[in-house]
């Protein structure tokens, strides 16, 4: 089975199995109680929808078990998720300025899926922060200066400022290095973070945000 197939297999299998339990229990566990265990997982075949286009799985319960991730999170899965949210927000800020200001529709169109990926992965890393006892990072600039690929506030004023084919030059150059920067930080979570939802979140970046460099790099050279 491809390695991003089993991925969002186990991904399914356990928000599916989490879903079940939620349906069997008869109170609620009070605050800072241990998650369920894997062992306390259905007995029975639970059905794991694939990704758009690829037909569902059935696991059995031992492969359920399997499937679960850690429990707890280690220091670099969190700092990823915090740090990526911060990286996705300037990400946000960007997009936003391309359909008043753009002049290449394929980069119109491109900044708008930036916009509309990048908005659900932002809450989706919240969520997961939270599920995790910690919380999402604000808005404060500061905390940005040492993530790879941030544009600079000089940088960003330019790009504010720029029309038509020079907000395009612009976009493209930024938003490139601003990608190998997340890029970057999610090899560093493959490589030192634990948990899979953490490996599934990087693994996606590292492949949407790649493809997405090589159609900017085409739109340089089409320039």
């Amino acid at each position: 089975m491809p390695k991003a197939r089993s991925r969002s297999l186990i991904l399914s299998a356990t928000i599916l199995g989490a879903g079940l339990l939620a349906a069997g229990c008869t109170s609620e566990k009070p605050a800072g109680e241990p998650r369920a265990a894997a062992s306390d997982l259905p007995t029975v075949p639970v059905i794991a929808p694939g990704r758009p286009g690829e037909p569902a799985a059935t696991l059995s319960p031992d492969a359920l078990r399997t499937a679960v991730p850690s429990p707890v999170a280690n220091a670099a899965d969190i700092r990823y998720a915090q740090d990526m949210i911060m990286h996705h927000r300037q990400a946000l800020d960007m997009s936003v300025l391309a359909p008043s200001r753009a002049v290449s529709e394929k980069l119109k169109g491109l900044a708008s899926r930036i916009k509309d990926a990048q908005g659900p992965e932002i809450k989706g890393m919240a969520a997961w922060l939270q599920s995790q006892g910690q919380k999402a990072p604000g808005h404060d600039h500061a905390l940005q200066k040492d993530m790879p690929g941030m544009v600079t506030a000089e940088q960003m004023d330019a790009l504010k400022a720029a029309q038509g084919k020079e907000f395009d030059r612009l976009f493209l150059e930024l938003m490139i290095s601003h990608h190998q920067g997340a890029i970057a930080m999610a090899e560093i979570a493959l490589a030192q973070g634990s948990h899979v939802l953490v490996e599934e979140m990087a693994n996606d970046v590292i492949a949407i945000q790649s493809a997405e460099i090589r159609r900017m790099r085409g739109m340089q050279a089409e320039s």
